[in-house]
């Protein structure tokens, strides 16, 4: 079976910098396990450059970002070390309590998208599989072009 085309969707939740609520992002990696995906699940507290050790390691499709108070605010830095470790096409999603002015600044760091509180388990599990999809597309057409 080819990791791009037959597996499960893998992806990574986790919460960075010091908000250590983690309920809500227990319960999304509970509901993608339950729909098939692959969850690796890390306690909060995690650094940007384990996160990007942890998705090189686990050969992630896409990375979950919880978040609660501000620390959101330290995803486009992720993004920039996703991009100088050569994971562009890593798939970023943030949920949490994120003021609009804060999801502008994620998207155009390329966050792929940003759920907010009433965002449904079933509508998180459905783009998580779009965006692993898009992710495994984007390293097959890399590894052609080689």
């Amino acid at each position: 079976m080819s990791k791009l085309t037959k597996q499960p969707p893998k992806v990574i939740v986790t919460k960075m910098g010091f908000d250590g609520h983690d309920r809500g992002s227990r319960v999304v990696a509970a509901y993608l396990r339950d729909a098939g995906m692959e969850v690796v699940y890390t306690p909060p507290w995690q650094d940007i450059h384990g996160v990007v050790k942890l998705a090189t390691e686990e050969d992630a499709d896409v990375i979950g970002i919880s978040s609660l108070a501000t620390d959101h605010l330290l995803v486009p830095k992720l993004m920039e070390a996703l991009r100088e470790a050569g994971m562009a096409d890593m798939q970023v999603i943030v949920g949490g309590i994120v003021p609009p002015k804060d999801e502008k600044l994620l998207l155009d760091a390329g966050v792929a998208q940003v759920f907010h509180p009433g965002a449904t388990l079933e509508g998180i599990a459905v783009a998580v599989r779009e965006l692993a999809a898009k992710a495994r597309s984007l390293r097959r057409d890399k590894i052609l072009t080689k």
